[in-house]
């Protein structure tokens, strides 16, 4: 350690939010470069190299080949499956000195694509799977928790091609079996969930999720096995309700009634149900935003669902994608006097308001649960005014459906199997056939054995390589410092020497040496320190086995400390070699 370039710290970086992040830093793994951006130290690149070494070893055990390519990339490829556009402003975008469009890859999908395409022509060539470990770069508006959310960070991304949609049911097979056992080896404790494709597209997908109460996503699963990113949930929708008996629409007079609860209230004070009390539930709320896509175009959206129910903000943004949501101002509310703020339904005095189909040329698009038949307290469009029993089908319709209220806890699956709980996980890989999309846009054809040009199917499998740094540091670290799994620490052990007599130097640097000629990484705190520094440091630093040469070893005693588990016990001298030994293999 007199020499390992590193500089530990007693205090938490000011920007750092989460574990993770707070001791990576401390412990001298990484450097804040820029907001999303970090440097890799000596101890933090051992432990990217570990990952990436159990990520190639699983995607060769596949029969994947590793490519390379570069970060800087033309704008034309993306130009032609319009992700120049679709990525917004989450992509880097630069001008090269000849004012040609260059962009920094943030997923390579494209520059594969036109690969294969240039060196293959014939269904001989097919089944074929390519990968790389690289880095990427995406713009993020809010970078943060360090590795988690960054704006450049290190990524294996691979795909897959084939001739038919069955090869490509075999590829995806084994990706996703090749990535079980993948997080397996590095210890996370995770989830497979049904995921949205959004901007890549395609048809099925799957992410991994390491499961942490500090994750980005909320995702849901069911006592029967049912998982699933919460943006991916579908709600059933309820059977059609005949509406031939159905009480006719009444407009009532609701003063001061802006929120579901003041006009529940008013509601059940004014005109009171025969049968029951009004709820939440019995009142359609309608929801007007903004989304602004990605070539600046802005489209008003007004989300019919019922009161009881807030929209999900991933959720929607999920739905909408590549479109990003925005607030529906005052300067919006005044372009479109036919929305009431606190009072908007979808028709007054009869006549539809909103949707294409009306004068306000606003979508309208409603929850499932807003099926034909369905009878719902909604504004009137009239400030101070709510009407009764507006029956879908009957009294209005929509433009379509949108599935983006919250989801609860206790929501009945939707395969049946259970009520839902709600968890939180970090995305560490994501799987997605993507089928022809690409292969279409670009030109990727190949000849069958038919002789007749036939479009490539494609999968894309993505695993975050850095995140998966900060996800274990998550998962394994205590109130004392960083603790990892053997199979990832920078070191197995560390030999700890405490005090000035040159003989505890001399047996550190002895015993250092034999636990290296064991094939064991070793590190050796040979620092002019006090024993009370090394300790705290070495807590920090997190290798899994410590070694302690101090006081003990002039009556031929060691001690040997299990970072995992906290765990100390005196070795003799002679028998410290395999003590440690058998305390990393086992």
């Amino acid at each position: 350690m007199s020499n390992l370039f590193v500089r530990t710290l007693r205090d938490d970086p000011a920007e750092a939010e989460v574990a993770s992040h707070k001791l990576l830093v401390r412990a001298g793994y990484i450097r804040r470069a820029a907001p999303g951006v970090y440097s890799w130290l000596p101890l933090g690149l051992k432990v990217l190299q570990k990952v990436e070494a159990i990520v190639r070893e699983e995607m060769e055990a596949i029969g994947a080949q590793e490519v390379h390519f570069p970060a800087l990339l033309p704008r034309e490829p993306y130009e032609a499956t319009n992700r120049w556009t679709d990525f917004g402003e989450n992509l880097f975008r630069l001008k090269d000195r000849k004012d040609a469009d260059m962009l920094l890859g943030p997923t390579h999908e494209e520059m594969f694509t036109l690969m294969v395409k240039d060196l293959y022509s014939s269904y001989k060539d097919l089944p074929l799977t390519l990968y790389q470990i690289q880095t990427k770069y995406r713009d993020e508006t809010r970078p943060r928790a360090g590795l988690l959310r960054g704006r450049e960070f290190v990524m294996k991304d691979s795909y897959s091609f084939d001739v038919s949609d069955e090869g490509l049911a075999e590829s995806y097979r084994k990706h996703r079996e090749a990535y079980r056992r993948i997080f397996d080896r590095l210890g996370f404790d995770y989830v497979i969930v049904s995921a949205m494709a959004g901007a890549m597209g395609g048809s099925a997908s799957e992410e991994f999720l390491a499961i942490s109460p500090i994750g980005e996503d909320t995702f849901v699963r069911s006592p029967g096995g049912y998982a699933a990113n919460v943006e991916a949930v579908r709600v059933p929708a309820p059977e059609p309700i005949p509406f031939d008996d159905a009480p006719a629409a009444v407009v009532h007079p609701t003063p001061d009634s802006p929120t579901i609860d003041t006009l529940v209230a008013q509601a059940n004070a004014l005109f009171p149900r025969e049968d029951r009390e009004w709820l939440a539930s019995d009142t359609l709320k309608n929801v007007v935003v903004m989304l602004v896509h990605p070539d600046g175009r802005r489209e008003p959206l007004i989300i019919g669902l019922p009161g009881d129910r807030a929209v999900d903000e991933k959720r929607l943004e999920a739905a909408v994608a590549p479109a990003e949501v925005a607030e529906f101002g005052e300067a919006d509310f005044a372009r479109h006097p036919a929305l009431v703020r606190g009072y908007i339904g979808p028709v007054k005095d009869g006549e539809r308001v909103l949707g294409e189909e009306s004068a306000s040329k606003i979508r309208y698009l409603t929850d499932p649960r807003v099926v034909s038949g369905s009878r719902w307290l909604t504004g009137a469009n009239v400030e101070g005014y709510h009407v009764a029993d507006l029956t879908c089908g009957r009294d209005f319709s929509s433009d379509g459906v949108i599935d983006v209220a919250e989801v609860r806890a206790g929501d009945p699956s939707p395969d049946g199997s259970g009520p839902l709980t709600l968890e939180r996980g970090i995305e560490m890989g994501h799987i997605f056939q993507l089928g022809r999309r690409y292969a279409e846009a670009l030109g990727l054809k190949v000849l069958d054995e038919n002789g007749k040009l036939v479009t490539v199917t494609m999968g894309s499998y993505g695993i975050g390589v850095s995140r998966a740094i900060a996800a274990i540091a998550e998962a394994t670290h205590d109130e004392l410092g960083l603790c990892w799994p053997v199979s990832l620490a920078p070191y197995q052990v560390q030999v700890v020497a405490t005090g000035k007599e040159q003989a505890v130097f001399d047996e550190a640097e002895r015993v250092a040496a034999e636990l290296s000629a064991r094939g064991l990484d070793v590190l050796v705190d040979d620092r002019k320190a006090s024993p009370g520094v090394k300790f705290k440091d070495a807590e920090l630093l997190g290798m899994p086995v410590i070694v302690v040469v101090g006081r003990g070893l002039a009556d031929g005693v060691l001690e040997l400390r299990d970072r995992r588990t906290g765990a100390k016990r005196e070795v003799a001298v002679d028998a410290i070699v395999e003590e440690a030994l058998a305390l990393v293999q086992g």
